[in-house]
């Protein structure tokens, strides 16, 4: 698993605790190649585990080990930096763990699509204003919107008072066609600027879903590191081009929605591992009333530490969760 490289009878005969000779280790050898759950890659070679082999051994024979106090600390440092948006510190949180287990992290951010809480403005001075945006699961975003010059405290107000009438409980998608159709009717009782006001919040969140989607990807260098032949880096190339284009990644990610704890993908298990000899570790990340808001994971060889990996990602999902809530 170290090295990904097959493992003879007399290599695992010396490093075994309790001594079994190369001729009782290669007839068990040959005992769970025949079940499938090993294979010889050519007929000189020693053993590598199989898909099947491998899933034996993730749910029925992995021993998860314990964080450090170092490793949870580079994970909970980046989480609780104050000061920035929910998508830098997502971004940074799977930078972190990308870092500490050395393969492709990424994160199914909060969609923007998701009931609102509470809407205010602030003016940050002449033609700008701070759009705060609350959710139900108590995601804060800020956004600056740009305004005509001299728009007074009273026109943001009034366009808040408006806005959270009308989106309170209920996503931007639920409502944004009844505003619209209010303001170009003249059916929403506001002065011409707040109903600016209103237009361009509702006009900043939209653009925000629709330009930086949900899917953020940190770390894919380190799919590289063991990449010695040309057909390995065609693989790693196919998925490459998978995550550029968040292709199928956002469904799986939002697929462990109704998971408990911790999911672990091995190879073509799921077809957008087909091929590229990778597994995922994945876990959703829940608000303070268990409903789900994210998913964070990695990506990596299929022979990665997953007795290490498996706690690195269930605690930066439970310390985002906290955070969030």
């Amino acid at each position: 698993m170290q090295t990904g490289q097959p493992v003879g009878s007399r290599t695992l005969s010396r490093r075994l605790q309790n001594p079994l000779s190369p001729a009782t280790i290669r007839n068990v050898m040959a005992d769970l190649e025949d079940s499938g759950l090993l294979f010889s890659p050519h007929t000189s070679a020693g053993r590598l585990p199989t898909q099947l082999g491998l899933r034996l051994f993730v749910d029925g024979l992995l021993e998860v080990g314990n964080l450090t106090d170092q490793e949870r600390s580079s994970i909970e440092g980046p989480c609780n930096a104050s000061g920035r948006t929910v998508e830098e510190m997502l971004s940074e949180a799977t930078e972190a763990l990308s870092g500490l287990s050395r393969c492709a992290g990424l994160v199914l951010a909060p969609t923007a699509d998701v009931p609102f809480k509470q809407v205010e403005f602030a003016s940050l001075g002449p033609g700008e204003a701070l759009a705060i945006m609350v959710t139900e699961s108590g995601v804060v975003e800020n956004r600056v919107i740009n305004l005509p010059p001299g728009m007074p405290q009273s026109a943001l107000t009034e366009a808040a008072n408006y806005l959270n009438a009308r989106l309170s409980g209920r996503t931007l998608e639920d409502v944004r066609a009844e505003i619209h159709l209010e303001l170009a009717e003249h059916r929403a009782q506001l002065d011409e600027l707040s109903a600016k006001v209103v237009e361009a919040g509702l006009a900043t969140w939209a653009n925000e879903k629709k330009e930086n989607g949900t899917l953020i990807v940190r770390g894919r260098a380190n799919l590289l590191d063991d990449v010695t032949a040309m057909a390995e880096l065609d693989r790693i190339r196919g998925l490459f081009e998978a995550l550029d284009s968040k292709e199928g990644f956002v469904q799986l990610l939002e697929s462990t929605e109704g998971a408990e704890g911790v999911q672990i993908f091995i190879g073509a298990e799921n077809e957008l591992f087909h091929n590229t000899e990778c597994s995922m570790i994945v876990a959703p990340y829940r608000d303070s009333k268990s409903r789900f808001i994210g998913a964070i994971g990695v990506i990596g060889p299929t022979r990665i530490n997953y007795a290490r990996i498996v706690p690195l990602v269930d605690h930066t999902a439970s310390v985002i969760g906290r955070i969030l809530s």
